[in-house]
């Protein structure tokens, strides 16, 4: 593979706008709807990371073997040394020991190509947890990551290995918070619920359990970038098709998991702006909040952004980059992916 990276400054731009109603789709720390102030008013909010990981989990469903975020490193490779015939002490042994040069109890993206290394690592080492050292182990690391095969979401998103930074990756895709594009104010459910009282104990016919929750109803303006050049360099320029395929499906299906069975909110995309440029990356702010006028946000909302791209271009003129538009309607998601794939080099696409 040559080092000239032919996607280098190219990336995939998604501004997706998407309404869900009585929902509570990202939690604060005493169970409300997640909120930010913007434009000096208050919006719903859901944090980048609420979505992420729905967006990874639904990966999977597309055909991507995932790495594993586990604090569980030194049982995993302790399971591969098994495997290639340690005992059980000293397989234990082992993935405490390598375990310990990479992470401090912290939950880490890791993969099973790299617990495979590791074991033979070992066992080449006949199991003798003492004679394994960091520095090696670092080694083993960095030359058995293949994220290609099983680490295509470590590739999007990135790792930070704190005790080994040889071993960071850095993330491809950059997620923004999701806001609502006009004003929201939280309302409150208050609900009871009524004991069966199969033994006919109770003499009063009250509720048994009173309470409340909060929720609320907006159209999210979600912006996603996602870096193709360093997409290329990570994956080597090896299944680059692919991975944009079951990125962009689990984009498109994912939502954040928050009091689904309560509160279902299961809406998909409204409407989608999706731009393949190159130079700086541009997300709308919103900062002016759109006003219903008696007819719902999501067409106020689709002006303001389309307005807000196209300011954008105006001003920045060649420096925008960009190198298609794709419209989500009319455009279907088949044909995005279609379309941004024909983006990619010839020899990422075979």
């Amino acid at each position: 593979m040559t080092n000239i990276n032919p996607l280098k400054n190219t990336r995939i731009e998604f501004h997706i706008l998407q309404s869900f109603p009585v929902t509570c789709l990202n939690r604060d720390d005493v169970g409300a709807p997640k909120t930010a102030i913007v434009g000096g008013v208050p919006r719903a909010r859901v944090s980048s990371q609420a979505w992420k990981r729905p967006v990874r989990l639904a990966m999977q469903e597309y055909g991507v073997k995932l790495g594993m975020r586990t604090k569980h490193i030194a049982e995993l490779i302790a399971q591969a040394c098994q495997a290639k015939g340690a005992n059980e002490e000293q397989a234990k042994a082992c993935g405490e020991v390598i375990a310990s040069h990479i992470s401090k109890d912290t939950l880490l993206f890791f993969t099973d190509t790299e617990a495979q290394a590791f074991a033979i690592y070992a066992s080449e080492n006949g199991f003798d947890a003492t004679k394994l050292k960091d520095k090696e182990t670092f080694k083993v690391a960095k030359k058995a990551l293949n994220l290609d095969v099983d680490g295509i979401d470590i590739a999007l998103f990135g790792r930070m290995v704190a005790q080994a930074a040889d071993l960071n990756v850095e993330a491809a895709c950059s997620v923004a918070h999701a806001i609502s594009t006009h004003k929201v104010a939280n309302e409150v459910e208050f609900f009871t619920a009524v004991d069966d009282d199969p033994m006919h104990l109770r003499e009063d016919s009250g509720s048994a359990h009173m309470g409340s929750l909060e929720f609320n109803s907006a159209t999210y303006y979600r912006y996603v970038s996602l870096d193709l050049g360093q997409l290329y360099q990570t994956l080597n320029g090896q299944n680059m098709t692919g991975a944009i395929e079951s990125f962009v499906k689990a984009l498109y299906v994912a939502v954040p998991t928050a009091r689904q069975t309560t509160m279902t909110g299961l809406s998909a995309w409204d409407y989608a702006k999706v731009l393949v440029r190159k130079g700086q990356a541009l997300q709308a702010s919103f900062e002016n909040p759109v006003k219903a006028k008696g007819e719902g946000y999501l067409a106020p909302s689709i002006e303001a952004l389309n307005a807000d791209l196209d300011k954008k271009q105006q001003m920045a003129g060649s420096l925008f980059g960009k190198l298609e538009e794709i419209e989500l309607p009319p455009s279907n998601i088949d044909e995005l992916i279609t379309k941004l794939q024909a983006h990619l080099p010839a020899q990422t696409q075979e």
